[in-house]
């Protein structure tokens, strides 16, 4: 090829390229910003972390701020931004329980909140230092706590729809996530959120479906929403089996493997990290699994015994010592001996951590009021404390009831 055919190449790509350019700059110049502002309902359950683009602003504007408000039209307004729109969280940092000015991030004018609770429910708005909104959304952050696991293999069957008068109760399930495991039986689930079908919604939110919103939106009137607070989601779980992707191990990690195993005995390999902790015994244990989040496909086994969710998950048994919960964390309670053991980790049907687990009866145990036992433990000692009291004040009462009433003169004639 000449020089001056791939001069023109060059000048032609060169071209391709500011062209591209010019495309993304231009996004929000193709969207223009509605004249009447709407809110774009979304749901969420708790702990997800979520991602809201702000799809229109005026091409003037370099920075947008983004707003919060519990309830449209309140006085009490969030400032979700250092008004330069660099605000930056990872998502590892974030903590359970953090106030959301912790929990979220701006980038490329959208905000993420991390690890979103019931209580970041409301109304978020896209707009700019002045308080001019573009674009705004309404949030419904729905609890896990009372959520009901159906299990397809042991052939039950998730709620019907809930019918009172023009209102209908159902629930819209997410998409089926990928096997949990492979090689071996597993199992996969989805998540299923309160919706509800209503001719009385507030025209000012936008829906998908004609009437149809979350049920804890904004656009639900006040009297609707008692007649959907007994409406909890749902997990369904069903079994799956699925062959695991055939992995190349490298001729140097293998030559070395032989050498060794020809020289001595052979050595134990993990196929995957291993880390080691130390737990003192009967003291409570909380895992989680690396890179994970509740809408993924996570399972855990301890040694050879795998840990399904028709025995294990959180509400099948409430004596249950070891269990997982709906965030995917795996719980042991009041640790034994018997606990000892490698616990691994799967994440979307791929293996990849290990957990060795040691317990010990020894060693110095630092309270603090972080530690969810010694919470627990002095709240008992405090339920305590009253009960005695008040068992202390009644019967002392009754006593001095009774000598009053002794004591008293009978004036009759």
């Amino acid at each position: 090829m000449n020089p001056a055919h791939t001069t023109v190449l060059l000048w032609v790509w060169g071209s391709l390229q500011a062209f591209e350019i010019v495309e993304k700059e231009n996004i929000f110049q193709r969207t223009p910003c509605p004249a009447f502002l709407m809110f774009d309902n979304a749901a969420y359950l708790a702990d997800m972390s979520f991602e809201l683009p702000c799809h229109c602003k005026p091409e003037e504007v370099a920075a947008v701020v983004w707003y919060y408000q519990k309830h449209l039209g309140s006085s009490h307004t969030k400032v979700l931004t250092d008004f330069d729109g660099r605000v930056l969280t990872e998502a590892a940092q974030v903590r359970v329980g953090s106030d959301m000015l912790v929990r979220f991030s701006i980038r490329m004018f959208s905000l993420l909140v991390f690890r979103a609770q019931p209580e970041d429910s409301g109304l978020y708005f896209c707009g700019t230092r002045k308080g001019d909104y573009f674009y705004a959304y309404d949030v419904d952050i729905q609890s896990g706590e009372g959520m009901v696991a159906t299990f397809k293999d042991q052939g039950q069957e998730p709620f019907a729809d809930e019918y009172h008068g023009s209102l209908r109760v159902f629930t819209t399930f997410w998409e089926w996530t990928p096997c949990d495991r492979c090689g071996v039986r597993g199992e996969q689930w989805r998540i299923g959120l309160c919706y509800l079908q209503s001719p009385d919604l507030s025209p000012r939110y936008r829906r998908t479906l004609p009437d149809v919103v979350s049920c804890g939106s904004r656009a639900v009137p006040r009297p609707l929403r008692a007649k959907v607070s007994d409406h909890t989601p749902e997990l369904l779980v069903r079994s799956c089996l699925v062959p695991c992707e055939t992995t190349k191990i490298q001729k140097g990690v293998m030559a070395i493997f032989n050498y060794v195993s020809k020289v001595g005995s052979r050595p134990w390999l993990p196929q995957v990290p291993i880390q080691f902790h130390q737990q003192r015994l009967g003291h409570g244990l909380i895992i989680s699994c690396p890179g994970a989040r509740p809408e993924h496909a996570v399972a855990w086994d301890k040694d050879r015994q795998y840990l399904y969710r028709t025995q294990y998950l959180r509400g099948v048994n409430r004596s249950m010592r070891v269990f997982i919960d709906h965030g995917n964390h795996l719980h042991i309670r009041f640790t034994q001996l018997e606990d000892r053991g490698i616990y691994y980790c799967w994440r979307q049907g791929e293996r990849i951590a290990g957990f060795r687990l040691g317990v010990t009866q020894r060693g110095r145990y630092p309270a603090s009021f972080s530690d969810p036992e010694t919470r627990a433990a002095l709240r008992l000692t405090l339920i305590g404390y009253l009960l005695i009291t008040a068992v202390f004040v009644t019967v002392h009462l009754c006593r001095c009831c009774c000598h009053l009433f002794r004591c008293w003169p009978d004036l009759s004639p």
